[in-house]
């Protein structure tokens, strides 16, 4: 599985074989076919006619939930699916459209007054919505400490395998995808009236190296970025040189890259991030955390206080209930609050730590990433949210 993500950036190298493999497909339809032997059927014994029953029809929202993975939506909540329009970048462009999933606990009727935080997750390649959804439980999680959740997908028709753009130089300086969602976002505080104080942005491969790119383009809209298995940021601008960074790096431009932009933006008010990643991921080598570490800690150079980062250790426990790989966290402080957190898991793949393993790219053993980020995103807001 994690071989045929790879294999989605040599997609370009690959298309002069596809002209040999029509050829190929030609001449064996040109060959004479050797004639089929004919089946002699069994004959049927008669049944009596059944009474015609009456053709059931669905409502749109049950339309909608039977799309849906029935463990992406807690009964409680509201799950809600919809579409996002905005205008094109020029005026003769053709509108932009997306659709995106929201999940509103029932906690938001309940707690009259208080406006939720909003946490966005964006998946990865191969993914929808509704996968990454369940993968990571964060609706359930969302359920029971009162936040809601948005959701935007990739369409099949701007990425065949609904992969994120992210390595893309116009995505990189904030236009097409990230534009388009930062509006999204904007559109759904407002509608449903959450905290525009409290918005995070998460995702797993693709979608968290889009994330990284969200929360730095708009670090007056987001308060907190976490990052599960993302590549390294700013160092590829072809599909070809994203696989080669997803293999090995930002080379030596990563510094750079970083450093550039934090000098470009001398009033950059900070990104708490978080960056998780497995030791064993062959689709995003593990050198890409601690690039992006490095990077992280460059843009929030004026924020970390702490002389030194904190090392803390976590054994792996493979019995019980909930298995866990060992782990590993190095914290820097802005203060008494955790400013960027690396964390290294043991013997996991390219998959979501603590998930749902019902769906592609989750794994059942932990630490359980979906709570390490709410509990990371909970200790950070911004003053004054543009």
């Amino acid at each position: 599985m994690a071989k045929s993500l790879s294999s989605l950036w040599l997609t370009s190298l690959r298309r002069g074989m596809k002209v040999q493999r029509a050829q190929s497909r030609l001449l064996k339809s040109l060959m004479p076919k050797a004639p089929r032997a004919k089946r002699v059927k069994a004959a049927k014994s008669i049944r009596p006619a059944k009474a015609r029953q009456p053709v059931k029809r669905m409502t749109a929202a049950k339309r909608a939930t039977a799309r849906s993975p029935a463990s992406a939506a807690p009964a409680a909540g509201s799950w809600q699916k919809s579409y996002f329009s905005a205008p094109g970048p020029t005026p003769t462009a053709a509108t932009r459209r997306m659709l995106y999933w929201l999940y509103l606990p029932a906690k938001a009727s309940e707690a009259a007054g208080a406006p939720l935080p909003l946490v966005v997750m964006l998946h990865g390649c191969q993914q929808t919505a509704t996968d990454l959804a369940t993968s990571t439980r964060m609706n359930q999680l969302a359920e029971r400490k009162g936040f809601a959740v948005l959701y935007p997908q990739q369409s099949a028709a701007s990425d065949a395998h609904r992969c994120w753009h992210w390595y893309k130089r116009a995505v990189q300086q904030g236009q097409g995808e990230v534009r388009l969602i930062a509006d999204m976002i904007a559109q759904v505080q407002q509608r449903h009236g959450l905290d525009p104080s409290r918005t995070y942005v998460a995702g797993i491969s693709a979608g968290a190296a889009l994330a990284a790119i969200v929360a730095l383009r708009h670090p007056a809209l987001i308060a907190a970025v976490g990052l599960h298995s993302a590549p390294v940021f700013g160092t590829a601008d072809s599909a070809l040189s994203a696989y080669r960074a997803m293999q090995g790096g930002g080379a030596r431009s990563y510094r750079e890259v970083a450093s550039a932009w934090a000098g470009a933006t001398p009033t950059f008010p900070g990104m708490p991030a978080l960056i998780i990643h497995g030791d064993r991921d062959p689709v995003v080598r593990r050198i890409n955390a601690a690039q992006l570490a490095q990077q992280f800690a460059i843009v929030n150079g004026s924020h970390i206080t702490s002389a030194a980062p904190t090392r803390r250790s976590y054994p792996g426990r493979a019995g019980g209930r909930s298995p866990r790989h060992a782990y590993t966290t190095v914290t820097h402080y802005a203060g008494r609050k955790p400013q960027l957190v690396q964390c290294d898991i043991a013997a996991l793949g390219h998959a979501w730590s603590g998930g749902d393993d019902s769906v592609s790219f989750s794994a059942r053993a932990g630490p359980n990433a979906t709570l390490m980020m709410w509990t990371f995103f909970a200790r950070h807001r911004r003053a004054a949210a543009g």
